[in-house]
């Protein structure tokens, strides 16, 4: 594992972590539904309400028209009226995640993951890839059974979205982030499913110690087959961001490769992942804005974008407008952890990546 810095700098960068994907999550919560916001969708709200470039969250709607468009949750999620981070899976299952090694340690199985969904997540709070394999457990059948039974959604986000824990707690070991990710992901996806969740937890360990965005990628980019779609797609979009073509022209043409896969798969979000962070260039709000700006799953994208972009610059870096108005407080369904602050879930976090140093 390569050194952080020091037990204080570790601290600053896993809380990051937290309050990044938090924020990034409630900034693309209002708008994720990817088949209805597009991007232009997205900067044509943005420019009604004079709030383009984006730098806090997102605007009440102007209209009933547009609210009625919205995520239901949009009153919980927009300037003015956070108090406290919203209830959503993607930071559901990163209190999970962090639970699970605190429970069972690195050395957790595939099973045992199963074994705490079924004791501490709600059925009703589970969707896609994950519901079919919670159904398939309850059914009594074992992994990897449970992620190819009778589940079309292999291969969509949902394996990503629960990669965090695995990354905060493998600090510059992207190897090992990624291995303890695969161990998860395998219980209700395959494929480019599976790679997502590798490539995710690996970015966000990587972050830890890379110079800069691109480092961070390319580590992560080490960790899954090279011939995978979803290698093939980020590194076509870090090609394009190397020829300096705008990022509206660069989402414009993988939309274009990658059109068909659907708003919730995986390989188009990772495109929209990679874009937001390398055009953000490590500026926090830049990067969490320019990847919900870029549509299709527009909260677990943010979310994770802001897990990076928290790691690199460290809570202390990231500004007050995202911070603030979270109160340091999460709702969850994961049961016995609704309302636990987040300071706390990132000093615990911080307990486990230094003992599993």
């Amino acid at each position: 594992m390569t050194p952080v810095g020091t037990e204080s700098e570790l601290d600053d960068r896993i809380l990051g972590g937290w309050l990044g994907r938090i924020a990034g999550n409630m900034l693309g919560k209002p708008v994720e539904q990817g088949d209805l916001w597009t991007r232009d969708r997205i900067d044509r709200y943005l420019r009604r309400a004079a709030a383009l470039p984006l730098t806090d969250y997102l605007p009440e709607p102007a209209d009933e028209d547009l609210a009625g468009a919205l995520r239901p949750e949009w009153r919980q999620c927009v300037r003015g009226r956070i108090h406290g981070s919203c209830r959503d899976d993607d930071v559901d299952y990163a209190v999970l995640g962090l639970h699970l090694l605190e429970t069972h340690g690195f050395g957790f199985s595939t099973e045992q993951v199963g074994d705490l969904w079924l004791l501490r997540l709600p059925y009703l709070q589970t969707f896609t890839a994950e519901r079919a394999a919670y159904r398939n457990l309850a059914n009594g059948l074992k992994p990897p059974l449970t992620a190819t039974y009778d589940n079309p959604y292999q291969e969509w986000i949902g394996a990503l979205i629960r990669a965090d824990a695995y990354g905060w707690t493998s600090p510059g070991d992207p190897r090992r982030a990624a291995a303890l990710a695969r161990r998860d992901a395998v219980l209700s996806h395959t494929g480019n499913g599976v790679y997502g969740a590798m490539f995710a937890a690996a970015l966000i360990a990587a972050a830890f110690t890379a110079p800069g965005v691109r480092d961070a990628l390319d580590q992560a980019l080490a960790v899954v087959p090279a011939s995978c779609r979803l290698a093939r797609t980020v590194r076509r979009v870090v090609s394009l961001h190397a020829t300096r073509l705008p990022w509206e022209e660069t989402l414009a043409t993988v939309a274009e490769e990658t059109a068909g896969l659907g708003w919730i798969h995986t390989v188009p979000n990772a495109a929209v992942l990679t874009a937001g962070l390398l055009y953000g260039d490590g500026d926090f709000t830049r990067t969490i804005a320019l990847t919900v700006r870029g549509g299709l799953d527009t909260d677990s994208n943010g979310a994770t974008a802001g897990s990076v972009a928290g790691v690199l610059t460290g809570a202390r870096a990231i500004p007050a407008q995202w911070t603030e108005p979270l109160e340091d407080t999460v709702r969850s369904a994961v049961f016995g952890f609704d309302g636990v602050r987040i300071s706390e879930l990132a000093e615990r976090t911080a307990r486990l990546a230094c003992a599993g140093a």
